[in-house]
């Protein structure tokens, strides 16, 4: 005998929309299910056929490999998967073990959809359309798992309605609420990892590449940048643990006891917020009741509830002053403590990171960085989560002290925001991160443009400087808009959202003030307020979560910065650098900035202990690599430098350094006193020592005749002083610091010759029984020497004192009879200097 089988249970009818508090099953999942399939069935179609008409195939070995991606489609096969087994057990276990024609219409149509999304996916994967596509799914896709998240959450307004499961009476009702329970998780997890999009190639957007190629000159330390569209969230979890040990003051009792007041002061916040609205509402309720008392108790609680509260928000109220001001100490540690590592870092970072560099986009990355910590964390702590407190708190008292409904629109609210503003403003993440970019820009423009002052002076280049910083202005402000206007879309979509569940609400509450329900005009002003009271941090939630967006992206660059590596470390168990003698030596040494161009081959000598060494050859030829190799700001490849034996890699950097002592040809003075910039040679020398010093150097009768003498600021990189001046200060801050190595990086090039004269006397005596290493262009520097290396595209081609190699007729004699010849065009018809007359008997 055939079954037959109906397509709604008995008593239930198609047509029957809303019946006693709900809508029945067979109505809701046979439209909510055939939208989804429609919908999905035709602009899924018609996706597919512009994927096979247009689309290309995507290299292999450039899609991504995630796990996020596999459990997508775990996800995606599960769904049909539940549908299923619901039929089977309602066939089976459930209680009328009876299949109606609802059950097989949405289980199968179910099966077609799900699967059909995976074979979309899978070609979104692995096509590339010609358009420019955004970074993630197509909107079809992401549509369809919207739908199909909002169809479980419909099923919500069934919650009276005792047809539905969610009383939970019977072993049908539970096993159906596990099913739900998978599904809706199910929905949920696709929909989530669908908005990430681990599947699909992340960089198909070609602005992305121009962007990303336009800023590598810009920011040469930021490596490995995210995509523009990538989540801040990213590595969320390694920025907190970098940030950890600077959020709780481990060595001082005194702050952690204020960090767990704080807390305290936030948690008994929490329950003012609840209070506050309550006594209002009481305060009503003793006016109706007759005769009426003069409850001044009930006032008096009420407005020093309303005291430790303050405004809506808490901003006004003691609890929340006091919290701000007992924070100040934590919050100064914290910025301290980052301040410093990062400035620590980068004093760690080699000479190759620095030399490729812009000043301005560093300090603007470091300013931001250290700024976003300390809002990131009053954000979280202090608004974020005692906001979500709130709402969980409300949702609780309305369900116990009005109904479900109260908290089911509080829920519903609440949640809809909550999830339109992440949505929207992770989508708006990609304008922020192009407005720092071009902020970051504009920033390095303007400070490269000021250091270069002088530079820019010579070649009356004013009006080109001002035009670039123009365009670096516009480009900021281009992105500023973008920023802008997608912030407004996302106040107006929030403002729709709390208004449709202020006014659900407040219907809701008059209604039953009015059909006299037992809710009393106490009660209506009790919710009123309450409501009130918690939309106004709500409202603020966008502001917030923007603000820790915000925050995140300005980290980023400042993360980058951190996880810069440094290339010049101290080797495990690296010793201090013992100088007995001060001997130097440099063995079968090879070294490149670049791999395609070699500036050291084979450089071997010995600079023995006490003797002057010098090194002569034209420009590029590596002299000032010896220098750099030598302080280690670069490690070579091939070879070993020695001190006193003692290999450079093995030793700590710190004491080979101090060994050393350099005057450089170029000097960059610190923006300080002239005291300070000698005394930088050794901090803790005693003023009689710096006057000493600067003697020595022939600077200082010079510097009595300046107004502030010792005090006088020499200005940024000292430019207030005249280029022999400065040399002077650097000569005399490293005979002050007394090295046993001293490297001479043509410290005289910028003296006039009777100065030359008096400094070649006081290096003579500073190097006196000191190793020294002298850079010369100016072969009359050197003739002393004990010995003279002549260097020539990276090797030594001629070596020797100044009388063999003047013998040789070889690289060196030309240099010495080139320098003969421009000395005697200088002084035709003058009176020869000193320095000619040593020349000329050298010769």
């Amino acid at each position: 005998m055939a079954i037959a089988i109906t397509y709604c249970p008995p008593n239930i009818s198609f047509t029957g929309i809303w019946i006693e508090h709900g809508m029945s099953k067979c109505f809701m999942e046979t439209i909510s299910t055939s939208i989804i399939f429609l919908y999905l069935m035709i602009l899924g179609t018609i996706q597919l056929w512009m994927y096979r008409k247009y689309g290309t195939e995507m290299d292999p070995n450039v899609l991504p490999r995630s796990r996020l991606y596999n459990l997508q489609k775990f996800f995606l096969y599960l769904v049909p998967l539940l549908s299923i087994l619901r039929i089977i057990l309602q066939a089976t276990i459930l209680d009328d073990k009876k299949i109606y024609g609802y059950m097989i219409l949405t289980t199968v149509l179910t099966v077609i959809i799900y699967p059909y999304s995976v074979h979309i996916l899978r070609v979104e994967r692995n096509k590339l359309l010609p358009s420019v596509p955004p970074r993630g799914h197509g909107l079809v896709l992401l549509g369809f798992w919207t739908l199909a998240l909002v169809a479980e959450n419909v099923v919500f307004v069934n919650i009276r309605k005792s047809e539905w499961w969610f009383h939970l009476n019977s072993l049908t009702d539970q096993i159906e609420m596990g099913l739900f329970v998978l599904r809706y998780v199910s929905n949920l997890m696709i929909f989530a990892i669908g908005l990430k999009a681990p599947g699909i190639f992340p960089n198909t957007d070609p602005e992305y590449h121009t962007l990303d190629n336009a800023t590598t000159s810009q920011s040469r330390y930021y490596h490995d940048r995210p995509g523009d569209n990538a989540s801040t969230w990213k590595n969320a979890w390694y920025k907190m643990k970098v940030l950890a040990p600077f959020l709780w003051p481990k060595s001082d009792i005194l702050l952690q006891l204020r960090v767990i007041f704080c807390f305290g002061l936030l948690i008994l916040g929490r329950l003012i917020n609840l209070y506050v609205p309550i006594y209002n509402g009481k305060i009503v309720d003793s006016l109706k009741v007759a005769p009426n008392e003069f409850r001044w108790d009930l006032i008096l609680i009420y407005v020093g509830f309303k005291f430790l509260q303050g405004g809506g928000t808490g901003g006004m109220g003691l609890l929340n002053n006091l919290r701000s001001f007992l924070w100040i100490r934590v919050q100064q540690f914290t910025t301290r403590e980052v301040e410093l590592e990062l400035f620590k870092h980068l004093h760690g970072l080699s000479l190759r990171w620095h030399l490729s560099r812009k000043t301005g986009e560093v300090l603007r990355v470091m300013d931001r960085g250290t700024d976003s910590i300390n809002n990131l964390l009053n954000y979280i702590l202090f608004s974020i989560v005692p906001t979500i407190v709130d709402i969980i708190v409300a949702i609780v008292f309305f369900i116990s002290s009005f109904n479900k409904w109260f908290g089911l629109i509080v829920f519903l609210t609440m949640s809809l925001y909550i999830a339109a503003t992440i949505m929207v403003t992770e989508w708006r993440v990609k304008f922020q991160r192009r407005m720092n970019l071009a902020d970051n820009a504009q920033k390095a423009r303007s400070v490269d443009s000021l250091l270069n002052f002088e530079t820019v002076k010579y070649y009356g280049a004013e009006s080109y400087e001002v035009d670039c910083y123009k365009k670096a202005i516009l480009d900021f402000q281009v992105e500023e808009w973008k920023s802008m206007i997608t912030l407004n879309i996302l106040n107006i979509l929030q403002n729709i959202i709390i208004s449709c569940g202020l006014l659900a609400g407040s219907l809701l509450c008059l209604h039953m003030v009015v059909a006299g329900t037992g809710l009393t005009i106490g009660g209506y002003i009790l919710f009123a307020s309450y409501i009130i009271q918690l939309y106004v941090p709500l409202n603020w939630f966008g502001t917030y979560y923007r603000a820790i967006q915000k925050n995140f992206v300005d980290m980023e660059n400042m993360f980058d910065l951190l996880k810069e590596e440094q290339e010049i470390i101290d080797a495990p168990g690296a010793g201090k650098l013992e100088v007995k003698r001060g001997q130097v030596e440099f063995s079968n040494v090879s070294f490149s900035y670049t791999p395609d161009r070699m500036v050291l081959r084979n450089i071997s000598f010995i600079a023995p202990a006490g003797k002057i060494i010098a090194f002569v050859g034209p420009s590029g030829a590596g002299k000032s690599t010896i220098f750099r190799l030598l302080f280690r700001f670069y490690d070579i490849e091939e070879g070993s430098i020695l001190i006193d034996g003692q290999n450079v890699k093995t030793v700590k950097q710190s004491s080979l350094r101090s060994a050393i002592g350099v005057v450089p040809q170029d000097t960059v003075l610190f923006n300080n006193t002239i005291k300070y910039n000698i005394q930088y040679g050794r901090i803790d020398a005693p003023e009689a020592d710096i006057i000493e010093s600067a003697k020595n150097a022939d600077i200082h009768d010079r510097i009595l005749t300046f107004p502030n003498g010792y005090e006088t600021q020499v200005g940024e990189r000292g430019l207030r002083l005249s280029g022999g001046e400065k040399q002077r200060v650097a000569i005399a801050r490293t005979i002050l610091k007394a090295p046993k190595i001293i490297l001479l990086d043509e410290a005289t090039s910028s003296l006039d010759t009777h100065t030359e004269r008096n400094i070649q006397t006081a290096l003579y005596r500073v190097c006196k029984n000191r190793t020294t290493i002298i850079i010369a262009h100016r072969l009359s520097t050197i003739i002393h020497a004990d010995e003279i290396l002549v260097l020539k595209d990276g090797e030594i081609v001629e070596r020797g004192r100044h009388e063999e190699l003047i013998s040789y007729s070889g690289v060196y004699h030309s240099m010495w009879q080139e320098q003969l010849k421009n000395d005697t065009e200088m002084n035709q018809g003058e009176p020869v200097p000193v320095s000619s007359e040593i020349e000329l008997k050298a010769s």
